[in-house]
């Protein structure tokens, strides 16, 4: 099935595709920018109504199978409509990501992983991610390759992205003072995050193998310099 015209999602995507869209993670219509008031009740409505209809495509044939006239369809808003949240399908999915993700950090905060130490919690909250995303592979690819081809345009919404992984990662840490040390720790696991799911989309590793590269590098955690305690010798404050 064809590409609609003007969402191409190479470099070089239509113009406006810079114009902001979810900069802050809750969605912006074209021209609004990340200083903007918030959507309204029926606008938050409609976005959810997209991004559900940009899933469920996803879902049943990955990204090819999201086409922005469908999803118009599917979501019940003209596809004018829809470039003006989102516009390009590199935006969309994206922003399907950061939607899943926050879906996820929700759960996560009622049913916190469990672990003895920082590093066992992160693993335990990865994995749980990631058989998440084993039982739709068809849109964990779509959003990975979103993530991909990804423009300097969308930039603002992939740093959300990573922001949005990284507060996941380091409340299953539970550390209320991280050092420097340990957020470089937090770094790297959401690098290997990214890097085990795309070589496991990709059919060049196990789920043995992502959960082996996972624990490896969430150990990481527990091996960098912790905070001192207040009061410690040496302790600023």
């Amino acid at each position: 099935m064809a590409v609609d015209a003007g969402s191409d999602t190479r470099p070089g995507a239509p113009a406006g595709a810079g114009s902001g869209a979810g900069a802050t993670g809750s969605g912006a219509v074209a021209g609004s920018g990340a200083d903007s008031p918030p959507l309204t009740e029926r606008q938050e409505e409609r976005r959810r109504r997209i991004l559900r209809a940009s899933a469920q495509l996803a879902g049943r044939g990955g990204f090819d199978a999201v086409q922005m006239r469908e999803v118009a369809e599917a979501a019940g808003v003209a596809l004018g409509t829809l470039y003006r949240y989102f516009p390009s399908k590199v935006h969309l999915l994206v922003a399907t990501m950061q939607d899943q993700l926050q879906r996820l950090h929700t759960t996560l905060a009622k049913h916190p992983p469990g672990g003895d130490s920082a590093g066992e919690r992160v693993a335990a909250t990865l994995m749980r991610a990631f058989r998440a995303l084993q039982r739709d592979p068809h849109l964990a690819d779509a959003m990975v390759r979103a993530l991909t081809f990804a423009d300097r345009s969308v930039s603002q919404e992939v740093d959300t992205v990573s922001r949005q992984t990284t507060a996941i990662i380091l409340e299953a840490t539970g550390l209320e003072r991280p050092t420097p040390a340990q957020l470089a720790a937090v770094r790297v696991i959401e690098h290997t995050w990214y890097s085990t799911l795309i070589t496991w989309l990709s059919g060049r590793a196990s789920i043995a193998q992502v959960r082996a590269d996972i624990e490896t590098a969430c150990r990481l955690v527990d091996l960098a310099e912790p905070a001192e305690a207040p009061g410690a010798p040496g302790a600023s404050g």
